[in-house]
């Protein structure tokens, strides 16, 4: 791919062109040519921190006077996976990824989390070639859109999309039902207490003061219980 193009899109020319390159290569591409220690994972890490501080500090200037809990809310609406993702495709990114053959037939370019951890690897590349500030316009602008619906709150996490997209992605049928398990307090300020269950077997767990509420947070449980690979 012309990277050239890509520094087009985000109105940035690299002075080591080196960085962007391993910034947009994939582990699958090396793995295909065996180049060890030449993809994106370290630039993706070094990405993810300087992405959560950028945001954190707009947030922190942009929201005066908001709780550290509603912050770091906000936070991660703005820094999930989905939102990074739907960001690069408003610069194509996935079209200058170097992935192995493999995941390209698999619709690599077009997954998620590929997509997410790309733009982490470019913000990290960006800050290596430019500095903080070449980091944190790009990141600002990209994501501009995105901040400015989280501080309103007009986005939320649907965890309950989200857990049976993971449900579903291994194979196997998936009928996600979510009971009530008891309620407390009086009809006009009940908590409703949740959990989900697929297939029969019971998931996570979730409250909250309607039954919608409570679903999302017994589907956001079963997601971080299935992220760490724990057992229910």
């Amino acid at each position: 791919m012309n990277n050239g193009q890509l520094e087009k899109i985000i109105g940035y020319h690299f002075k080591n062109g080196d960085y962007l390159e391993r910034a947009l290569t994939h582990s699958s591409y090396n793995r295909e040519k065996n180049t060890k220690h030449k993809d994106n994972e370290r630039l993706e890490f070094l990405g993810d921190a300087f992405l959560d501080a950028i945001i954190s500090i707009e947030l922190f200037h942009r929201m005066d006077g908001e709780t550290e809990g509603r912050l770091t809310k906000t936070r991660a609406l703005i820094v999930c996976e989905k939102s990074l993702a739907e960001a690069a495709r408003k610069i194509d990114l996935g079209r200058f990824i170097n992935m192995g053959h493999g995941e390209e037939s698999a619709g690599g370019r077009s997954k998620d989390s590929i997509l997410a951890d790309g733009t982490e690897a470019v913000i990290g590349a960006l800050y290596l070639d430019g500095g903080y500030q070449t980091a944190e316009k790009f990141v600002l602008e990209l994501l501009k859109d995105t901040i400015d619906k989280a501080v309103e709150g007009k986005i939320f996490l649907d965890y309950k999309s989200e857990v049976q997209e993971v449900l579903q992605s291994r194979g196997a049928p998936v009928n996600i039902s979510y009971v009530i398990d008891r309620e407390e307090g009086p009809a006009h300020d009940k908590t409703f207490f949740m959990h989900m269950e697929c297939n029969g077997m019971r998931y996570g767990s979730g409250s909250g003061k309607s039954k919608k509420e409570a679903e999302q947070n017994a589907a956001r449980q079963t997601l971080n219980t299935l992220r760490r690979g724990e057992d229910f």
